[in-house]
């Protein structure tokens, strides 16, 4: 126990003492870079293991699940509700801030746009009247303005005209020969407007400097045009102008923002570029600007605003308290249930939860306390079912041994026999038994119902049959008379009268192969007609009397069959061919019989164990409905 204190104790007083000594350095000015290193996982460490704590201590009461459950339902979304109206506030101002901004800036382009056509369209005589006319009308709109007008083409053509006189202004491309927007030169931005008039070309240009970003938006804080060389990527920095106004409460955050303004090159101005607008600004600027300066209506808007976030808080408080308390009345609820549980799980079924009030909880105690009397009579019903399901697993067991092993070789026909019972055990039967004349004995047949009780009479059917053919009481006449499978399935159904429940009977095909002469002799008593095919077509072997076990005495006939080299003989239980599929369909025995003339040159097991995959796929069901049993002999 000691042990495990210390562990917990040692770690986190080892950590505090080294952060103090790192603060400490840290204070001093002295570098502590391995103690850092040191501190870094030790702390992760420690947060690992309070995680851990917190899961298993902590959390382990249903009243602190509760209460946490509150807080991340009531507590974490208001949290993150104000973060998101934080966060949409900032995005909101800034991008209102770079419109109004941007949307001057166009309107400064087109205030250039006019005079640009005026200047081109002017004629020799009257050029310098207009020019001064130009600079006086724009003088105060646009103080950095600079012109120049020149007739002929860019590369060869005659200034007409400049302003200042004194400015460096060169023709751009024809590209920019009508066009209005802005142009970038030499990592300068300006606001561009040029007209062609015949050969006559007009260019006005204002550089975006302090000046012109000062009179667009005044007030709306701190501004600057940046521009990227395409070239080196080196980012020019324009001039700044303005500052970010005073924030007039703590919710009036400074905000940052950006915006694009698509410029051409003056050198090669079939070449688009980006310039940055980089604003620096408050929402009480973007207010005043929107509501042209009435920021006492705004004020009153965010006063309302914290008022209501105060009661939204009040509100969560109440609402944390009421649901501690009701916490509290669930968790005394579970409290019990849990000792109830612990005492039920030590065998103390008089255990009793006590029982306060009429609401939900209540009638779970209430439950609680009926379920233990009826728990101990629910523990003697499991018992009971474990016992037969032992049982019936064990009947299984017994059963699969009734059933014959090996098929028996012959040189004349290949033989083989198989069950799938629907339940774990079966009411079908087959058997294929040597007499002592060397001829071999056949067998299949379908009991009556399903369960334990068909696999009773399944077993009286195999018993008395072995008995009949091993006493010779399946001669007709006596021991000295020929066999007969007539006489053997009248034998048969006799003793099953006399020996079982009127309701009980069975479906009936038995059959004695002569190996010397091909021969198979045969009685269907009421069995589904088993199926021979040759090479000219399929045959069915009809019934020649009713089923066995139902009536005292019944006549049957005897028939015969060759199986020669390349038949097949193919018996079956009805929950082959009667196999549903979800429509309802029967599988049938036509597409039984498709599968074995598609399988002519399969062995017995790989008939039948494609015989048993159709069916499976056919039905495609979950469980097994009926009893399916297959019985082929093939000729060779």
């Amino acid at each position: 126990m000691k042990t495990g204190a210390a562990k917990y104790i040692t770690l986190p007083l080892a950590f505090t003492c080294l952060l103090a000594v790192a603060l400490l350095l840290a204070w001093l000015n002295i570098g502590a870079v391995l103690l850092w290193i040191v501190l870094v996982p030790m702390g992760a460490i420690l947060a690992v293991r309070g995680v851990r704590f917190l899961v298993k201590h902590a959390l382990w009461r249903l009243r602190n699940r509760l209460i946490l459950t509150y807080v991340f339902i009531a507590v974490v979304p208001i949290v993150l509700i104000l973060a998101l109206a934080a966060v949409g506030t900032w995005m909101i101002v800034g991008q209102i801030a770079v419109y109004l901004v941007t949307s001057k800036l166009e309107r400064h382009a087109l205030l250039l746009e006019d005079p640009a056509h005026f200047l081109a369209e002017s004629s020799a005589s009257d050029l310098s009247a207009r020019v001064d006319q130009v600079v006086k009308t724009l003088r105060s709109q646009a103080p950095g303005l600079e012109l120049i007008v020149s007739d002929g083409n860019a590369a060869g053509g005659e200034t007409a005209a400049r302003y200042p006189a004194n400015n460096d202004l060169d023709l751009p491309g024809d590209t920019l020969a009508n066009y209005t927007g802005y142009v970038e030169k030499n990592g300068r931005v300006f606001c561009f407007a040029s007209a062609r008039s015949g050969s006559r070309r007009a260019v006005l240009v204002e550089p975006m400097n302090a000046g012109l970003l000062m009179q667009l938006e005044p007030g709306i804080g701190r501004l600057n045009v940046n521009t990227v060389s395409a070239l080196t990527s080196k980012v020019n920095l324009g001039e700044v102008a303005g500052a970010v106004p005073p924030a007039y409460n703590f919710l009036d955050f400074e905000t940052p923002w950006g915006g694009r303004i698509p410029t051409l090159r003056w050198q090669q101005p079939e070449l688009s570029g980006t310039a940055l607008l980089v604003l620096q600004t408050r929402p009480s600027a973007v207010f005043e600007a929107l509501f042209s300066g009435k920021m006492d209506d705004a004020q009153g808007t965010l006063t309302l605003f914290l008022v209501t976030t105060g009661l939204l808080l009040l509100v969560e408080v109440l609402s944390l308290v009421v649901g501690v308390s009701l916490a509290r009345s669930i968790t005394q609820s579970v409290a019990g249930l849990y000792a109830g549980t612990t005492n039920i799980a030590k065998g103390n079924f008089a255990w009793r939860i006590p029982v306060k009030g009429q609401d939900q909880l209540a009638a779970l105690g209430n439950s609680f306390n009926k379920m233990t009397a009826q728990l101990e009579e629910s523990l003697s019903v499991a018992k009971e079912k474990e016992r037969l399901q032992s049982e019936l697993k064990i009947a299984s067991e017994v059963q699969e041994q009734l059933f014959p092993g090996k098929a028996p070789k012959l040189n004349t026909i290949e033989l083989l026999g198989s069950c799938q019972p629907a339940r774990m055990v079966s009411g079908d039967y087959f058997d294929y038994i040597r007499l002592p004349d060397g001829n071999l004995a056949l067998a299949i047949g379908d009991v009556a119902g399903k369960g334990i009780s068909a696999a009773l009479l399944m077993a009286s059917i195999q018993s008395i049959l072995r008995t009949l053919l091993a006493s010779g009481l399946a001669n007709d006449g006596g021991a000295d008379a020929g066999f007969s499978t007539a006489h053997a399935v009248e034998q048969l159904n006799r003793q099953l009268y006399e020996n079982t429940a009127p309701s009980k009977y069975a479906t009936f095909f038995f059959g004695v192969y002569e190996e010397s002469t091909r021969m198979l002799k045969y009685t269907n008593a009421g069995h589904l007609p088993p199926l021979l095919f040759k090479a000219e077509g399929s045959k069915e072997l009809e019934a020649t009397g009713t089923v066995v076990g139902l009536f005292p005495s019944v006549r049957y006939e005897e028939r015969h069959i060759e199986i020669a080299p390349g038949d097949v003989l193919m018996a079956f239980t009805d929950g082959i061919t009667e196999a549903e599929n979800s429509y309802g369909e029967e599988f049938g025995a036509e597409r039984l019989a498709e599968i074995v003339k598609r399988s002519h040159d399969a062995t017995v097991e790989q008939l039948v164990a494609r015989i048993f995959e159709a069916v499976a796929l056919w039905s495609h069901a979950p469980e097994q409905a009926d009893d399916m049993t297959l019985l082929i002999a093939r000729g060779i």
